[in-house]
């Protein structure tokens, strides 16, 4: 499954046919996290159900997230980037198995912390652009 198609699955609240492909990663990071602040609530509440289909969706985005990398030209950032979200799912299934609270935040701030390194690539391309229009 691309993850055009992991995206589509889990979230069919936002569309994302207008979505350039530098957009729909951000969406994914923001899915993904969506999803385990969700599962951590279910967690408290005590609804295991729920809480196992937030964090089965999540650990799907990651792995759209995954099925996005560009080993080509992503090289070595590439290959630290799977190594990290395969952690995560692996991780994610931990937390699920155990209803752990901690381990759902660890993956949330590592999903934040790269999220936050994307999101400035974008800032970074567009005022890179700006400047070549000026």
């Amino acid at each position: 499954m691309n993850g055009l198609q992991a995206y589509q699955r889990v979230n069919t609240q936002t569309s994302i046919t207008d979505a350039d492909p530098h957009k729909l990663i951000q969406l994914l990071y923001n899915g993904a996290l969506e999803r385990i602040n969700m599962a951590k609530a279910k967690i408290q509440q005590k609804d295991y159900g729920a809480k196992a289909q937030l964090i089965n969706k999540a650990i799907e985005i990651v792995g759209g997230l995954r099925s996005f990398l560009d080993f080509e030209k992503g090289g070595e950032l590439a290959l630290r980037l799977e190594a990290l979200y395969d952690y995560m799912e692996r991780t994610l299934l931990e937390a699920s198995a155990k209803n752990d609270l901690a381990k759902l935040d660890e993956v949330a701030n590592l999903l934040r912390s790269v999220k936050e390194g994307w999101d400035g690539i974008r800032e970074e391309v567009s005022s890179q652009q700006a400047q070549a229009v000026g």
